[in-house]
């Protein structure tokens, strides 16, 4: 019997527009003989459903449930596909916690963690082979640019602590520079992150759970033309080279899937997240950048691109996913 699936996407960040992309390559790739899928639009003025022959009908919040034609429809799950709030901090999971409706991310407590980088890194520290690089972590209300200067080594990366996409991120090379960084990550969020600069390849690899087992995706090595993997280079075309599967060892590949596992495992994750990683060039060390509870599925984004790799259709993939969370 088919599963009623709402596709949920949208948002009310700047990164909405990536949302709907990602939700346009699930919609294509959700098998329609095992799912009846309905596309939600969650926005600042409201949430709703809209066929290509009607108008916008709302989504009844009580039960998130909408009613077309006179038919009250009640959903089997939700797959979530909003990057940045409220979807990927916690706040639709606690939502679709009360009603009891099962969806296909992390859950409450981990979207709300995860999405802040300081405290994502507190908890990851200690498994092993695990590096994190040396911060400090600014409150807005209270701050003063010499904690930066006094305990970290330039150049710096400056980003805010809750935010995605790279949205708000500076490389800072000088301490000249480093208040309109500071400036720039405050207007995104009230806690930034500020980290010492690690020398190395940059990689991104998607992990997920089907038939209750962790499966680690080929990595993908990002080597873009801007100074770092900023928002201009995760999505325009041609601005960054990305190679599936990345060029490693078999030893750091075997590390990499350990390290990227364990994550996985000890932040309580559920569906597909995305880890972000350097292995610094003169050790080889793995150092843990960021975690991505709900990575972008767009025509250019990196889970994709790892699911060909493997060898496995998109149409296959997300039913497994839909199969292990729904």
């Amino acid at each position: 019997m088919k599963k009623t699936i709402a596709l949920l996407t949208g948002g009310t960040t700047g990164e909405w527009v990536v949302s709907v992309k990602s939700a346009a390559t699930i919609a294509q790739n959700l098998d329609p003989e095992r799912f009846d899928v309905y596309k939600i639009m969650l926005t600042e003025k409201g949430w709703f459903y809209e066929p290509a022959d009607s108008v916008k009908i709302d989504v009844d919040k009580n039960d998130f449930s909408i009613t077309v034609n006179g038919k009250k429809i009640k959903f089997d799950g939700v797959f979530i596909a909003i990057h940045g709030s409220p979807g990927e901090d916690g706040k639709l999971q606690g939502y679709f916690d009360m009603i009891g409706l099962p969806y296909t991310t992390c859950d409450a407590l981990t979207s709300s963690i995860t999405m802040n980088k300081g405290y994502t890194k507190a908890i990851v520290d200690g498994i092993k082979d695990l590096n994190i690089a040396k911060s400090v972590q600014l409150f807005k209300a209270d701050y003063k640019p010499e904690e930066v200067t006094e305990n970290l080594k330039l150049p710096y990366f400056v980003k805010p602590n809750n935010g995605g996409s790279s949205i708000g991120m500076s490389k800072v090379k000088h301490t000249d520079d480093l208040q309109a960084a500071l400036d720039k990550a405050f207007n995104e969020d009230t806690q930034i992150l500020v980290e010492e600069f690690v020398e190395g390849r940059e990689f991104s690899v998607g992990v997920f759970k089907t038939k209750g087992k962790i499966v680690v995706l080929p990595a993908t090595e990002v080597i873009p033309k801007n100074e770092f993997f900023d928002f201009e280079a995760k999505y325009t075309p041609g601005a960054t080279q990305e190679i599936t599967p990345a060029d490693m060892t078999q030893e750091e590949r075997s590390r990499v899937e350990r390290v990227v596992s364990a994550v996985y495992q000890k932040l309580n994750c559920r569906g597909i997240v995305r880890i972000d990683y350097f292995l610094e060039h003169k050790t080889g060390n793995f150092y843990f950048i960021e975690i991505n509870t709900i990575p972008g599925q767009t025509a250019t984004s990196f889970i994709p691109q790892q699911v060909a790799a493997m060898g496995i259709d998109l149409k296959d993939f997300y039913t497994q996913v839909l199969e292990e969370t729904i």
